[in-house]
């Protein structure tokens, strides 16, 4: 947890949020299937609970619910996010993701907050990590001036706000910024906590697919310092 809570942020109103809430709490558990929710939320420690929806009937049914309906500006963002993070059943948390996924670039630096809150609660990989890359990386790809963020959250004690920093570049390729790259693997090294380890291996990994070279130096160099899960994922597809 962070040493400061923070305040929820209020879910502006919202038409379009009101109408996709009312589709979706009526067509999700319509389709519910309690035995295959009890597997699923036993697979993700139990972190929520679900409804049981596979994910193409999911998406099926996400499809059918924003069928005829505009797309939504930044507050319907919030509304429709915040809202969906609201209801304790994660189906309802994959679809928030999935919408802004979609929608990102209708939001401004001004919506990170509320991104914020989506990592720190309930946090688990399953959403974090589309967050991160999708959503958080959107943002600061927009707003490089959001680089100021990421350099707070990577020392962060909340350890998925520290995943969500290391992972934002993870679609970057040539537009990567090596130096906060590096420089956060570096920083978070020595993390005592798997989820961490796992995103500075996975986060050199993906940008090896561009600079090879650069992550071997890189890991040359830090060998000592990154935990052995970090360096075989950092080579896993380059080698030594």
């Amino acid at each position: 947890m962070s040493v400061t809570a923070r305040p929820v942020p209020d879910a502006p109103r919202s038409a379009l949020a009101d109408t996709v809430l009312e589709r979706l709490t009526v067509a999700y558990p319509a389709a519910a299937d309690p035995e295959r929710a009890a597997g699923m939320r036993a697979y993700m420690k139990d972190v929520a609970p679900f409804l049981g929806l596979t994910s193409p009937v999911r998406r099926s049914l996400s499809r059918t619910v924003l069928a005829g309906l505009p797309r939504p500006d930044e507050p319907d963002c919030a509304a429709v996010a915040l809202r969906c993070w609201r209801l304790p059943e994660r189906e309802y948390h994959y679809f928030a993701v999935d919408y802004l996924r979609r929608h990102v670039t209708h939001c401004s630096s001004g919506f990170l907050p509320v991104v914020r809150h989506l990592l720190t609660t309930v946090p688990w990989w399953d959403t974090v990590d589309l967050l991160a890359a999708h959503v958080v990386g959107g943002l600061v790809a927009a707003d490089r001036d959001l680089t100021a963020v990421m350099d707070t959250w990577i020392g962060d004690e909340d350890l998925w706000l520290v995943r969500a920093a290391l992972l934002h570049q993870l679609r970057y390729k040539e537009r990567t910024d090596t130096d906060r790259l590096f420089g956060y693997c570096a920083r978070q090294s020595g993390h005592g906590d798997f989820f961490v380890r796992k995103a500075v291996g996975w986060s050199l990994r993906e940008y090896a697919k561009t600079d090879p070279d650069a992550v071997r130096a890189f890991v040359a160099e830090h060998r000592t310092r990154l935990a052995p899960l970090s360096v075989r994922e950092a080579l896993r597809t380059v080698g030594p």
